[in-house]
C-alpha cells in the first residue's frame, strides 16, 4: 500500500529494515556442526565439532549413569555420529536431539571418571569454527609406559646431591691430608651398588590429532610418517642396553608443545628429539636438517620461517597463551629460560651434529650443519633438545621415501647411532653406561658412594689404599669430590 504521508512512509522503511537487520542477525548466528572427529590420548580424548559459524556452547556433567552434555545454541546437526571412533576414549556412546526451547542437544554417555574443558577456536588456514571438548582423565600420565618411580627416584637424588655438593665446595669435599683430633669419627658404610640406570630418550612424533602437519603432494599426512619413524626409533632405543625410549605420542592425537616437553621433564628425560617432516611452497627443496633452540634469533631465513610454522601448530590445536595458567607472567619465564639454557644448548649442538652425520649417511642433507631457530618444543631449560626434520614431504620423490618402511628405518637407525655416539663418550652419572666405562677402567675392585662429612684420604684410609692410587682409578684431577658420587675402589 502507497502512503502519502513522508513521515509515515520513512517510518514504515525503518521497520522494514529493521525486521530485515533482525534476519540476518539470525541468521548469522545460526550454525550446522559439519562434521565431528574423535581423537583418543592414554590421559584425554579429544572431541572437535567442525562448525560452519561462531556458537555459544553450555557443557556440564551428569550424575547416574554418568553423562557429559553439550548444548549448541541456534544450531543443528548435519553429520553421522555412529562413525566416532569410540574405541579407547571414555565415550562409550554418543546421542543427539533437539533441546527444548531450539538448538542442539549432544549427550556423552561415560565409562570413566573425566574432568571436562571447552573452549571455542575461530577460524585459520585449516580450518573454520571449532568447538574443542576436552576429556581429561584425572590421575593418568600422556604416555603410555611412564618411567618407573624408583629411577625417578634416582635422578632427584643424583640433582639434590649436585646441588648439595655446588653449596659445599669449599666444605665437606675439601680434602685433607691427615685426619685431626678434632674431628668425629666417621662411620663406615659398605660400599652401595652403583644405580647403572638406564639413559632416557624422549621421542616425540610432531603434529596428530586435528593438526596433520604438512600434507605431501599424494595425500601423505606429516603426522603419520613422522608417528612411524618415531615408533621405529624408539625401538631402536630399547634394543640397546642401558637406554630406555618414552615415546611422547604413541597415536593420532593432539599435545600442545609445552605439553611435550613437560611430559619429557615428567619422564625425567636425559634428551629430547622431536620428529617431523619439513615443507616449503616449492617441490624442489630435499634432505634432512637438524635444529637446536637459538637463543638470539634464527641462523637462516628458512629456518626462521620453519620455526614459525611449526609454532603455529599450538594455534591449530587450540593451546595458546590466554589459555595455559602456567603463562601467566611469560616475559619472566623467558627471562629466565635464557638465562638457564646454555649448558643444555651446548650439548644439543653437540649432540646434533653427530645426529646430522650419521643422517648423511641415509640421506641426502639439506643444510651441512646444524641450524638453530626459536622452536617452542625446544624450550627446555634443562633437558638438551633437538628436532629433526626427517626430510621434504613437500618434495614428489621425498614424499615416496617418506613412507617407505625401509627407508624409514635408516633414519630413525641414523638418529639413534647419533644420540648413542655421544652418550657412550659422555655417559651421565650414574648410567649404565658410567658404570661401564669405570669399570673399564679398574676392573677389579670394590665401589663406595660418597656420604656426608667423607674426605678423599679418609676414604682411602678406611679401604686401605693410597689417596694417588684412588685418585687415579677415577680420574680425578684435585681434591674435591661430592655427596653421592660413586668411587671406584682399587684393589690394595
Amino acid at each position: 500500500m502507497y502512503m502519502k504521508n513522508p513521515l509515515a512512509r520513512l517510518i514504515g522503511q525503518l521497520a522494514t529494515g529493521c525486521a530485515v537487520l533482525l534476519v540476518g542477525t539470525a541468521t548469522l548466528q545460526a550454525a550446522t556442526v559439519e562434521s565431528m572427529r574423535l581423537w583418543a590420548a592414554p590421559d584425554h580424548a579429544r572431541l572437535v565439532f567442525d562448525l560452519t559459524a561462531a556458537a555459544e556452547a553450555n557443557v556440564f556433567s551428569l550424575e547416574n549413569p554418568s553423562r557429559l552434555v553439550i548444548d549448541l545454541d541456534e544450531s543443528q546437526l548435519n553429520t553421522d555420529v555412529s562413525t566416532l571412533p569410540l574405541d579407547g576414549s571414555a565415550i562409550a556412546e554418543v546421542r543427539t536431539g533437539v533441546r527444548d526451547g531450539g538448538g542442539l542437544r549432544v549427550v556423552l554417555e561415560l565409562n570413566r571418571d573425566i574432568e571436562p574443558r571447552h573452549f571455542t577456536l575461530p577460524p585459520n588456514d585449516q580450518y573454520g569454527h571449532r568447538l574443542v571438548v576436552d576429556l581429561e582423565y584425572p590421575g593418568e600420565s600422556a604416555v603410555e609406559n611412564p618411567i618407573d618411580p624408583i629411577e625417578a627416584m634416582i635422578r632427584d637424588q643424583e640433582m639434590l646431591a649436585q646441588r648439595s655438593a655446588q653449596a659445599q665446595l669449599s666444605g665437606v669435599e675439601a680434602d685433607v691430608s691427615t685426619p685431626t683430633p678434632a674431628q668425629p669419627p666417621v662411620e663406615v658404610q659398605p660400599a652401595q651398588p652403583h644405580p647403572q640406570r638406564d639413559i632416557i630418550i624422549a621421542v616425540d612424533a610432531g603434529h596428530g590429532g586435528e593438526d596433520s602437519g604438512a600434507i605431501g603432494p599424494s595425500g601423505t599426512r606429516e603426522k603419520d610418517v613422522v608417528l612411524d619413524i618415531a615408533r621405529r626409533l624408539a625401538a631402536e632405543v630399547n634394543r640397546t642396553q642401558g637406554f630406555k625410549a618414552v615415546l611422547i605420542r604413541d597415536g593420532d592425537y593432539y599435545l600442545g608443545l609445552r605439553q611435550r616437553t613437560q611430559l619429557a621433564r615428567e619422564q625425567k628425560a636425559d634428551f629430547f628429539v622431536s620428529v617431523h617432516a619439513d615443507a616449503f611452497t616449492s617441490p624442489r627443496p630435499q634432505g634432512s636438517s637438524v635444529y637446536a633452540l637459538s637463543q638470539r634469533g634464527a641462523t637462516s631465513e628458512t629456518a626462521q620461517w620453519l620455526a614459525d610454522s611449526e609454532n603455529r601448530s599450538d594455534l591449530i590445536g587450540g593451546v595458546d597463551g590466554s589459555l595455559s595458567l602456567r603463562d601467566k607472567d611469560q616475559v619472566l619465564r623467558g627471562v629466565l629460560l635464557d638465562l638457564t639454557m646454555t649448558a643444555t644448548l651446548n650439548d644439543s649442538l653437540s649432540i646434533g651434529g653427530q645426529v646430522l652425520e650419521q643422517l648423511g649417511r641415509v640421506n641426502r642433507l639439506h643444510k651441512s650443519r646444524v641450524e638453530q631457530a626459536g622452536f617452542m618444543v625446544l624450550k627446555s631449560p634443562d633437558i638438551p633438545s633437538l628436532l629433526i626434520e626427517v626430510g621434504f614431504i613437500s618434495n614428489p620423490d621425498e614424499e615416496r621415501r617418506l613412507r617407505d618402511p625401509v627407508h624409514q628405518q635408516g633414519l630413525a637407525t641414523a638418529i639413534f647411532s647419533g644420540l648413542r655416539d655421544h652418550f657412550q663418550r659422555n655417559p651421565p652419572p650414574a648410567s649404565l653406561l658410567a658404570w661401564q666405562r669405570d669399570n673399564q677402567r679398574s676392573p677389579t675392585g670394590n665401589e663406595y658412594r660418597i656420604q656426608s662429612g667423607d674426605t678423599l684420604s679418609a676414604i682411602a684410609i678406611r679401604h686401605g689404599v693410597p689417596v694417588s692410587q684412588l685418585k687415579q682409578a677415577n680420574d680425578l684431577n684435585g681434591d674435591v669430590i661430592r655427596v653421592g658420587q660413586v668411587l671406584r675402589i682399587p684393589s690394595s
